[in-house]
């Protein structure tokens, strides 16, 4: 059997009470036309897909990354003029691209494709005029996620720069985007800063629930060998365990976002050209992946053209052509299984699977969130008497609601802010759902367990948890600490069937 747990249900519940709030607020606010549209477009938000954000440095793979979700070449990744502006991708019936300038009305573009790639032509706009794209896309992929890809962080130009911490981490407004995926190659200075700048300081007090980082280039790492990903995969779980990085992510995976994208969109003509190159002598094909620039030159074989490595190199990288030549050697004879294999070895499938346990399992409490927040800002901006009741009735969710207080303390645990042994802080992590919200994912049971087996394991952790909130050795934080996690087994316990 599978057990919902306390997340789905008691989000869809705050769910509830926040669209009411919201409705009421609306009422309210009747006579300002700035406030409302405000207010309904955030209550809009709650029907909407879940709006996931991708992020980083120039180079590190942003657009890349959202071919290989979304399983097409539908996002740019040369450094042309759309890669500085924000761009929107969404399901849609037909292939449709709306641009957005600041301050005027939207028009389509044309679309066009070039080497198997979508491109946007702005019909002679300046990048710097256009406040967004929005790319209509008919997908599976985006059916419950609209991915939004953002210019690079740290660019050359200040402005390209300015453009993704104002829509990020806009300064006097809650962000568009319900959570963000933010990529690095290695952990700097200016990653961090810039997930400070995005960390949470409103409703769910300071939380990294809504943003995932992501160890791009996997392959790139230990010069592209064999083992690339294994390496890369290490030091993704020592970023996990990085005191700093803990407490503004919920987590860090790494991933070869390049072989991610070309393992789903692969050709039969790329196939066709690594079993030629699978063909070649062990030797000569070990000096031939010695580097780009040896694959690439002319060495009098008649083992494909100059320009067929090219853009082999291109698609693949140099680690996704060895890897996809070994994979061959080794038996693998179908390019629907190589297909398979490539991406299974990205690291892509476990990105969707914390993306959907942190972020989709989570919809409508990061829905909530964001809608908090602007009401909030509503009632700091536009101050009125009749509005006071808001005011205490967004408090009330704010401090109340049982959802932000699970985040608050898994913040909080992670950040060393309460202090437990380390056995009790992984478990009252995974209670609290840091590991995913539905039941099993909290007890550490398999999802197809028996009910008895899920009374039982609640049972045994309510108990655990009412002795340690009853200690009198314990300090007021652990105390507080253990009482939320004690409620949150309380509430898997009232999803069990009687």
């Amino acid at each position: 059997m599978t057990v919902s747990g306390t997340g789905p249900q008691g989000a869809l519940n705050l769910g509830n009470a926040v669209r009411g709030l919201m409705q009421q607020a609306i009422q309210v606010y009747g006579d300002s036309p700035q406030a409302v549209g405000w207010l309904r477009m955030h209550l809009a938000r709650f029907e909407e897909p879940l709006r996931v954000a991708i992020a980083g440095k120039v180079k590190a793979g942003k657009s890349t990354l959202l071919n290989a979700l979304v399983g097409e070449a539908v996002a740019p990744t040369d450094a042309g003029e759309c890669t500085r502006i924000v761009t929107w991708y969404q399901d849609g019936h037909a292939p449709r691209v709306m641009m957005h300038p600041r301050g005027g009305q939207p028009s389509q573009l044309s679309i066009h494709r070039r080497d198997g790639a979508l491109s946007f032509d702005l019909a002679g706009t300046s990048p710097d005029q256009v406040d967004r794209l929005v790319v209509d896309w008919p997908s599976q992929s985006l059916r419950g996620t609209t991915l939004i890809d953002t210019p690079g962080i740290d660019s050359l130009s200040r402005d390209v720069s300015a453009v993704s911490h104002q829509f990020l981490a806009p300064e006097d407004a809650p962000t568009a985007a319900d959570a963000v995926v933010y990529l690095m190659r290695h952990l700097h200075s200016g990653d961090v800063r810039f997930l400070e700048s995005f960390y949470d300081q409103g409703v769910a007090r300071a939380t990294a629930v809504n943003t995932i980082a992501v160890l791009s280039r996997a392959d790139e790492i230990g010069v592209g060998r064999l083992d690339a990903l294994m390496s890369a995969k290490k030091i993704a779980a020592r970023y996990r365990t990085d005191d700093k990085l803990r407490d503004l992510a919920q987590t860090v995976v790494a991933v070869a976002g390049l072989l991610a994208q070309t393992g789903r969109t692969m050709k039969q003509s790329e196939f066709a050209a690594l079993i030629q190159l699978s063909k070649l002598e062990r030797a000569d094909m070990d000096k031939l992946l010695l580097s780009a620039d040896r694959f690439c030159a002319p060495d009098g074989s008649d083992v494909l053209t100059g320009d067929e490595r090219r853009k082999l190199l291109d698609r693949f990288g140099l680690f996704g052509v060895r890897l996809g030549v070994t994979l061959i050697r080794q038996g693998v004879d179908d390019p629907a299984k190589l297909s398979a294999e490539l991406v299974r070895r990205s690291g892509l499938d476990d990105l969707r699977e914390v993306l959907n346990i942190q972020f989709t399992e989570r919809r409508d409490l990061l829905k909530a969130r964001s809608a908090l927040l602007a009401l909030d800002l509503v009632l700091h901006r536009e101050p009125r008497t009749q509005a006071q009741h808001l005011a205490v009735e967004l408090e009330r969710i704010m401090s109340g609601a049982h959802e932000f207080n699970e985040l608050r303390l898994l913040t909080a645990l992670r950040s060393g802010a309460v202090k437990m042994p380390e056995e009790a802080r992984n478990e009252a992590e995974r209670l609290l759902g840091g590991e995913g919200g539905v039941a099993y994912a909290r007890l550490g049971l398999d999802a197809n367990a028996d009910l008895s087996e899920f009374r039982n394991a609640t049972l045994e952790a309510l108990s655990k948890w009412r002795r340690r909130a009853e200690n009198p050795l314990s300090t007021r934080a652990q105390t507080d600490a253990a009482r939320v996690v004690m409620r949150s087994c309380e509430g898997i316990l009232a999803t069990l069937p009687r």
